[in-house]
């Protein structure tokens, strides 16, 4: 039953859907150094969504960062979180890349798992609001509802998701409550994009760089997002493997993080460099433009040790919501002692 769970709790889902796929697709990175006395590479498969903090995954394959660390990655997409945990806890991938929520549910099915550090990005997850509604902000939104009581905002978000919890601390904050507003809950995040692009709900909880298009486009003003919510180190996905790859493997997990790690400086120093090389896999179904915006636009430079305590906070109202029925110890699934190591060299 557990994956039945993450399918309802998956944030990411419709991505690659809208793509056309209903189906796990490869891509491969598996030349080999052209040094002839160089060590062969070794392949590992990483199984992933669709997001912005998904990119030094992507631009770490299409620079050549996961080879000069040893490694030949092949990215396996998922239309959801729900398989695609699956698929690690069968071995099939070695490393997967998910909502953070995620490995918590594998967790508590008994599945021994690890998760070694964020993706990469920070203020992922956004709430925009119609851009004639002037809401720049969890204030003007408070305000908004004070001066048009006989006006309800229609909100757009997933139910039992970051998203949705992104939404009631936001109200918390501004002793709001989803009474003040009509909450129209999704179970499909493509809906949820059509649903605000065609008027028919005036504020939409979601993930950049979609979000961004319609902020680019002149249609919708940000609100707030997660660094804002949370914390600015709260993630929204995250890399996880099992335990007996960390334990038996620490060097290839290693090289992975360092491969990571190198994609960053890129999309840091040269974001444009960056949009270029994801341009040959056709990663994001978003203009150049809007995916500059996106990077540009993170309210930090792309690092990988998430802020544990934060993720906590978030796992224990799930709890409290009854959308999660065992209450995990962050300490349990996380472990960013590499992560840590590399950061701080």
């Amino acid at each position: 039953m557990w994956i039945k769970n993450l399918l309802v709790l998956s944030c990411l889902s419709f991505f690659l859907a809208s793509c056309g796929s209903t189906t796990p697709t490869n891509t491969a990175s598996t030349s080999q150094p052209s040094d002839d006395n160089a060590q062969p590479l070794t392949p590992i498969k990483v199984g992933h969504l669709v997001a912005l903090d998904m990119a030094p995954l992507f631009v770490g394959v299409e620079s050549g960062c996961f080879k000069q660390n040893g490694l030949a990655v092949e990215t396996v997409a998922f239309t959801n979180p729900g398989d695609n945990n699956a698929a690690l806890a069968g071995s099939a991938v070695d490393f997967n890349i998910n909502p953070f929520t995620l490995p918590f549910f594998a967790a508590s099915s008994g599945v021994p798992i690890k998760t070694i550090s964020a993706a990469g990005g920070w203020g992922v997850m956004q709430v925009i609001a119609k851009s004639q509604y002037e809401i720049t902000s969890v204030e003007d939104l408070a305000k908004y509802v004070k001066d048009n009581p006989g006006k309800k905002l229609k909100i757009a978000t997933l139910r039992g998701d970051t998203l949705e919890l992104i939404l009631l601390d936001a109200f918390e904050k501004e002793d709001l409550s989803v009474n003040d507003f009509e909450m129209v809950y999704f179970d499909d995040l493509l809906a949820m994009v059509d649903a605000f692009r065609l008027d028919k709900v005036d504020m939409l909880s979601h993930i950049k760089p979609y979000t961004t298009q319609f902020v680019e486009n002149g249609s919708a003003t940000v609100v707030t997002d997660n660094a804002k919510i949370w914390s600015p180190n709260t993630p929204n996905t995250v890399v996880s493997v099992l335990e007996k790859t960390l334990t038996g493997q620490p060097q290839v997990v290693e090289s992975y993080l360092k491969g990571m790690q190198c994609a960053a400086k890129i999309i840091n120093e040269n974001p444009q460099e960056a949009i270029a090389l994801l341009k040959d896999g056709n990663y994001y179904r978003v203009d150049d433009k809007v995916l500059l915006k996106a990077f540009e636009t993170q309210p930090a430079s792309i690092t990988f040790t998430p802020d544990l305590e934060a993720v906590q906070r978030v796992v224990d109202e799930m709890v409290k919501l009854n959308y999660i029925k065992a209450d995990v110890p962050t300490n349990r699934i996380f472990d960013v002692s590499i992560i840590e190591k590399l950061e701080k060299q």
